[in-house]
Order: C-alpha cells, then sequence, then structure tokens
C-alpha cells in the first residue's frame, strides 16, 4: 500500500510513522476525483479507437485502426494478435494507455484480429484452428490491404499463436514477430503449482470431463483465474483507491483494468483440452515444439524471422523465467528479449509501459520493417 507523502503544514514538525496531512491541493483533486466518478461513472477515458471492420470468417474479425486526419503511412504493417479468453481491449485499453493509440500515433498501420463470442457450438475448435486459418487469412488480408510484409505483435496466448504460425508457415508474408508476456514453460509459473495435484488428478480425466460437458471454459471460470493471479492486487485495492483518492491517473488505470477483466471470454472446449493437457500437463512447449495431432509437430526451431520476446517484472501468469526459454528455442531467428516494468497486463499497457514496452517495440518494429518495394516501371512487354 503507497501512503501518500503529502507536504506538511509550515511550522509543524514531521512525526515519524503518523501520515502527514494531505496538501489543499491533493484535498481539492481529490474531492474533483470523487466528483467525477459519481456523476460521470468514472475518470478514464475509455473511448475505442475508431477503426474499420475489413475481414471476418469463423472467429475471425480482422479490423483496420483509421490513421489521423493528415498523417502519412510510416512502415510495415502491425497485426495485433489478440490471446483467446480476453478482449482486445488488452491493446486499446484506455486513452494515454493504449498501444493502438501510440502505434497509430505514430503513424504505423495498426490492424487487430479478434475472434469474438466463444459458444457452445464452437468446442470442436482447437488451436490447429487459429494456426491454420485465423492468423494465416489475417495476415493475407493485412498484407493485401497495406501492401507490405507484415509485423505479428501478440500477447499471451496470442503471442504463442504468432510464433507457431510464423514457425509452420514460411510462405507468409511476415516481417518479424513479437510475444509479448507468453510462456512456454509452465513449471516456472507459481500459480499453477498448487493446482497440480488437482491437474494430474486421476490422469486428467476429472477436468477433461468437466470441460467437456461444459463445452470448454466459461467466461466466468475466466474472469476468476485472471483475479486469482492477482490476488493480492485485489485484495488491496479498496485501500489503494483511497490512498490514491488524489490520483487521477491511478483511478482512471484501475477503471479500465476493471473493464477488461468484466469482458472476459469463453475458451472454445477442444482448444481448452489441448492447452489442459500439452501445455500445463506434459509442458509441451519446453520440449521446443506443439503437437497438434499424431503426425503433425511445430518446432520452434522452425522460426527464422526475427523475434522480440518481452516479459514483464512482477507478472504471476508468465513470469520472467517462464518466458525467457522461448528466446533460447530459435536459433535461426535473430531474437532480442527484454524484461519490462509490470504484471501480465501492465506490461502491455500500464502507465510504465509508455517509457518501455512501447519504445522497445518502436525500435524494433523499426529495425526489422522490410526494404519498400522499388516501384515498377515502363509497361507491360
Amino acid at each position: 500500500m503507497r501512503v501518500p507523502v503529502l507536504t506538511p503544514l509550515p511550522g509543524l514538525p514531521r512525526i515519524p510513522g503518523v501520515p502527514r496531512m494531505p496538501s489543499p491541493d491533493q484535498v481539492l483533486a481529490a474531492g474533483a476525483n470523487v466528483a467525477h466518478k459519481t456523476l460521470c461513472g468514472g475518470v478514464a477515458d475509455l473511448r475505442p479507437m475508431p477503426r474499420t471492420l475489413i475481414d471476418e470468417g469463423t472467429m475471425r474479425e480482422v479490423y483496420r485502426y483509421r490513421p489521423g486526419a493528415g498523417s502519412h503511412p510510416t512502415g510495415s504493417p502491425v497485426l495485433l494478435v489478440t490471446p483467446l479468453a480476453a478482449p482486445s481491449l488488452c491493446f486499446d485499453l484506455r486513452r494515454g494507455c493504449s498501444l493502438v493509440e501510440h502505434l497509430v500515433g505514430e503513424q504505423r498501420p495498426t490492424y487487430l484480429v479478434e475472434y469474438g463470442e466463444v459458444s457452445f457450438a464452437d468446442r470442436h475448435l482447437g488451436i490447429e484452428h487459429w494456426i491454420d486459418e485465423t492468423i494465416p487469412e489475417a495476415v493475407r488480408v493485412v498484407h493485401e490491404h497495406a501492401g507490405e510484409p507484415v509485423h505479428l505483435v501478440g500477447w499471451s496466448l496470442g503471442g504463442l499463436f504468432a510464433v507457431l504460425t510464423a514457425a509452420e508457415r514460411h510462405d507468409l508474408p511476415i516481417a518479424s514477430v513479437t510475444a509479448a508476456g507468453t510462456p512456454v514453460d509452465v513449471t516456472r509459473v507459481p500459480m499453477i503449482a498448487p493446482l497440480r495435484p488437482l491437474v494430474d488428478l486421476a490422469d486428467g480425466k476429472v477436468l477433461t470431463a468437466a470441460y467437456r460437458v461444459l463445452g470448454g471454459a466459461p467466461k466466468p471460470l475466466v474472469r476468476r483465474a485472471f483475479q486469482v493471479s492477482s490476488l493480492d492486487k485485489v485484495i488491496t485495492k479498496p485501500v489503494a483507491m483511497l490512498t490514491h483518492l488524489d490520483d487521477e491517473e491511478f483511478l482512471a488505470q484501475l477503471e479500465a483494468v476493471d473493464r477488461f477483466t468484466a469482458n472476459m471470454i469463453a475458451y472454445p472446449g477442444r482448444t481448452f483440452g489441448q492447452l489442459y493437457h500439452r501445455a500445463i500437463r506434459e509442458n509441451a512447449l519446453a520440449g521446443g515444439g506443439w503437437n497438434l495431432d499424431d503426425d503433425r509437430r511445430i518446432e520452434l526451431s522452425d522460426l527464422h524471422v526475427p523475434l522480440l520476446v518481452l516479459a514483464g517484472s512482477s507478472d504471476g501468469i508468465a513470469p520472467i523465467d517462464a518466458v525467457r526459454p522461448l528466446a533460447e528455442m530459435v536459433p535461426h531467428s535473430k531474437v532480442r528479449f527484454e524484461v519490462v516494468p509490470g504484471g501480465h497486463l501492465g506490461m502491455l499497457t500500464g502507465r510504465a509501459a509508455r517509457a518501455t514496452t512501447w519504445r522497445l517495440l518502436d525500435e524494433f518494429l523499426a529495425e526489422h520493417d522490410p526494404e519498400p518495394e522499388e516501384p515498377r516501371t515502363g509497361s507491360p512487354g
């Protein structure tokens, strides 16, 4: 808990261990924030960045974010790859803490692929659907729309989708891949260790039966899992709000994260089963690849495009030691590994991300922008 460091009244001694009285400016700021939350519903600017739907298919919606008036596109396009279960708000959390807003402001062509609501009818979809259809089709559409190779930027499971797609599909016009908060060694994830007896119960058959009946992992369960991953923040949230009533940015971030958590999406049954058995029970990715079925395996070592791997310094879902091995499994790729401030979501759109994660991403994208194609001259023969 942060106790505000406030300015004492002139002439009064500072008593150790006793919080200082707030200054008049802080009292006014706190009052204004409380009034804004009460009368307007909050202090955060939650307006989404303007976007246009340019393609859709089964569990696939591709959007182009509209550039500002008078802007000129700079660099190759970015395709933001949303993870399953999490809303695309992860990339557009709120104004001032939106990776989309930053990329558009840098005049880089910016696109996003998301998947829509998951229903019981989607229970048969496995990870191969995203690797074979969703991501490749999105790359094709963005490449045709922008006319240049595409940078894939994925967060959490979206990073894994991007890496697996690029490792297998060398025919796709992919310029680079960024994987942010993407764990590959789940034995390094502390929150999974206490669940290991349940995970292995009856050789995994108990949980298998449950997700088959439900058709996957329902939204309430996914939402609760995300909250448990940051349980300390949930418990201390009321006190944190009281001690930060004068901090509009802090309150705005809390509101934005609450909205993000409330919009969690379900996992399709087959995909959840694959993640449960192969990623959690077998820790398959730590072995360097992923078996999509009995006779098909994608090796991470087959990745040949440049790769940026980002790990959050306080990430409880994808700790540094769980993410770092990815950078060591791609010998044919030019790799950059960086630790940035924040937890699982904060590393991507936290207040510190503006000066860390986003700047690292800017540098990486600029370094690996392909040379623009020379315009064709002359007339056809």
